[in-house]
């Protein structure tokens, strides 16, 4: 997998940041300001602080919206965004934390310590691994795409909020408990709906191979091209296991992530004469006002999209 890297922009403008941040502050702050300052690695974790802050938080993503996270680069917007957060959270399962460790390197850049300025949200999420030779012990990331590790989220990122803002913690409370049980209704229709899928047809066929969590919660088996994201296409190996897999099975449809390059994808498509269905989401919502703007639209999506798709409607 690719690792964010802290770019050499971002580590030459170090000092330029740490002399501003030296400076005295302006009397008064704005509204904005006055907010509770939040940094997320990515556009979901961030939209799920939204969700519980709402009017209480102002939220910045590291990653993006659209941006696929394994291939991204801090700038130095973020490094002055997080030396300036009261919170910071982070997905963990080695998603920004392994490789070159971007991560941890942008917390000692801006002076953050963990547990008191920057937090895990995937605490208490049971791991699952990579398979592929030589990668049994990293860590599957994309813990997110199953709803009830998603409440865990929720639940980790409301905690933190009250800790940190104690005056607003009936808000905050009453935020969570909203989402939590709009998230659990989700879960329990997604099981629901995917157990009424003959067992031949529930084959969930992507570019990368993040859907392990999602398809253990939901009975769904998952095949892939490549298992993380690495390259933008598949190896020659990689298209003839996926090509034989398919052709053996009795699936109704392909899938595409928006994250990633849809060529292999239809090469397979192509090569099989089964169709790409649509589109699912993986590792970021959609911009604002498409189908999948937030962590739970695109969970819905996700599950009917996948849903219709192996029934062939």
């Amino acid at each position: 997998m690719k690792k964010f890297k802290l770019g050499l922009l971002a580590l030459m403008s170090v000092g330029l940041l740490a002399a501003c941040s030296a400076q005295p502050q302006k009397e008064g702050k704005s509204e904005e300001d006055q907010k509770v300052q939040v940094v997320a690695t990515n556009s979901i974790l961030a939209d799920m602080v939204k969700q519980v802050g709402k009017e209480h938080v102002s939220v910045h993503s590291i990653v993006p919206v659209g941006t696929d996270p394994h291939e991204y680069e801090p700038l130095p917007e973020d490094i002055e965004k997080s030396t300036d957060a009261d919170i910071i959270f982070y997905n963990g399962l080695n998603l920004e934390t392994g490789g070159n460790g971007w991560f941890v390197k942008l917390m000692e850049t801006a002076h953050k310590e963990e547990d008191k300025d920057y937090f895990v949200t995937s605490k208490q999420v049971k791991p699952m691994y990579l398979t592929s030779k030589g990668q049994e012990t990293e860590q599957d990331p994309h813990a997110w795409l199953d709803i009830q590790n998603g409440m865990k989220y929720v639940e980790n990122i409301q905690e933190v909020l009250i800790k940190k803002d104690p005056e607003h913690k009936a808000s905050y409370e009453s935020n969570g408990a909203a989402y939590l049980k709009q998230l659990e209704s989700l879960d329990k229709k997604a099981k629901q709906d995917f157990s009424e899928i003959p067992e031949n047809k529930r084959l969930l066929v992507t570019s990368e191979g993040a859907f392990k969590y999602f398809s253990k919660a939901y009975n769904v088996k998952a095949a892939y091209i490549w298992e993380i994201n690495t390259e933008s296409q598949g190896t020659p190996d990689q298209m003839s296991q996926i090509i034989d897999k398919v052709k053996a099975s009795d699936v109704n449809s392909l899938f595409v992530e928006t994250s990633v390059d849809p060529r292999s994808m239809e090469s397979v498509s192509k090569e099989t004469g089964i169709p790409i269905y649509d589109k699912i989401y993986t590792d970021s919502i959609d911009k604002k006002g498409k189908p999948g703007d937030s962590y739970y639209k695109m969970l819905k999506w996700n599950i009917q999209t996948i849903h219709d798709g192996l029934l062939g409607k």
